[in-house]
């Protein structure tokens, strides 16, 4: 048996040599998560990374990969944590920068084990959007973006699904004190305001 690794150095040969910033990006469905990423990329200078889009972008691609994940969805089974991970980490590695945020994984306990062990890197931290299941259910029935899940049986099963599956995740990393809280309730500035004093220690050096 080789001794362990030490972590930092593990985290430069999963990225080929690159060391890196993860925030977790967690909230139930309409709590505004999409909003104040965008914010915090165009603050803080983060990429934002989605587990869905880049799904959805390799199923575009028509990759082998992407027909799998395809078959995957479209017969209701969860894409393999590797092949989410997967994705994610080539992102990083063909991404110039350095700090990220990723959206909407993990989805599970079983979403997170993989990625720190695959990955070997530990967030810097959780941004949890706390939000009422009935602002959110009233938010996403408000938004006439036309998306066909935003009806009322769908929207509840969603939030019945993020408990069940992401709050376990959101308990693990407030065991190691890594979960910042926002209350996603509020007004879109006033959450930005919470988001704005989390990510302070990121921003952006002035040159």
């Amino acid at each position: 048996m080789d001794a362990p690794a030490v972590v930092a150095e593990v985290t430069e040969n999963m990225l080929g040599g690159k060391k890196v910033t993860v925030v977790f990006v967690l909230g139930g469905p309409g709590s505004g998560k999409g909003t104040q990423c965008t914010n915090i990329v165009e603050h803080f200078g983060f990429t934002h990374l989605s587990a869905g889009d880049l799904l959805r972008a390799e199923i575009k691609s028509g990759s082998e990969n992407g027909t799998m994940i395809d078959t995957m969805i479209k017969e209701g089974k969860i894409v393999p944590s590797e092949v989410t991970i997967k994705l994610l980490q080539e992102a990083m590695i063909k991404s110039e920068n350095d700090k990220f945020l990723i959206d909407g994984f993990p989805r599970n306990e079983e979403n997170r084990a993989a990625f720190e062990n695959v990955t070997k890197i530990s967030p810097a931290f959780v941004l949890f959007f706390d939000c009422a299941e009935e602002e959110m259910e009233k938010r996403l029935l408000g938004r006439n973006q036309g998306r066909v899940d935003d009806n009322i049986e769908t929207i509840r099963k969603r939030f019945k699904v993020f408990v069940e599956s992401s709050l376990p995740v959101i308990e693990y990393y407030s065991s190691k004190d890594k979960v910042k809280k926002i209350d996603a309730a509020k007004p879109i500035p006033e959450v930005f305001e919470g988001v704005k004093a989390i990510f302070a220690p990121y921003a952006p050096k002035v040159k």
